[in-house]
């Protein structure tokens, strides 16, 4: 066991943890924070990603004890049911999420994203998505609902 602190979502945490225990073992299993979900395990699907230190990665592929010290966001820091994030308000109102098992992943890609370098057209921000697989075939609304935040 080993030791490990960062702040998620703006709480500082201090855990004990196996070396080899994962971001999302860590985010998930021991701090209950459950909206980032366990898609393929192998960094294919996109829908564990969370910000580290305001960039995305996928927290499956990421062992926990290399992010001793980092800010991490999750879909739980973004907004909250009240006041949600206009990413998350634009996947509601573009009908975004379909079953919503990746949905969490795609929006932190999705915030990620405005803040990297990517083109005004649709398919930069299908290229920029492409490591987000949705299963349900909602590419259409979701780069719908990315674009409408962008352009805002």
């Amino acid at each position: 066991m080993m030791p490990v602190a960062f702040t998620v979502n703006g709480t500082a945490c201090e855990l004990n943890l196996d070396p080899r225990t994962t971001l999302l073992e860590a985010l998930r299993d021991h701090l209950f924070l459950t909206g980032t979900k366990k898609g393929c395990d192998h960094g294919q699907c996109g829908a564990c990603t969370v910000h580290v230190e305001g960039r995305r990665i996928n927290s499956c592929l990421s062992l926990a004890a290399v992010h001793d010290g980092d800010t991490i966001t999750t879909i739980e820091g973004l907004g909250t049911p009240d006041a949600l994030h206009p990413m998350q308000q634009a996947f509601v109102d573009h009908d975004g999420y379909q079953c919503g098992y990746c949905t969490s992943g795609q929006i932190m890609s999705g915030v990620a994203l405005m803040k990297e370098p990517c083109g005004a057209a649709d398919a930069d921000v299908k290229e920029a998505m492409s490591g987000n697989i949705c299963r349900c075939g909602a590419y259409t609304n979701i780069v719908a609902a990315i674009q409408h935040v962008r352009k805002a």
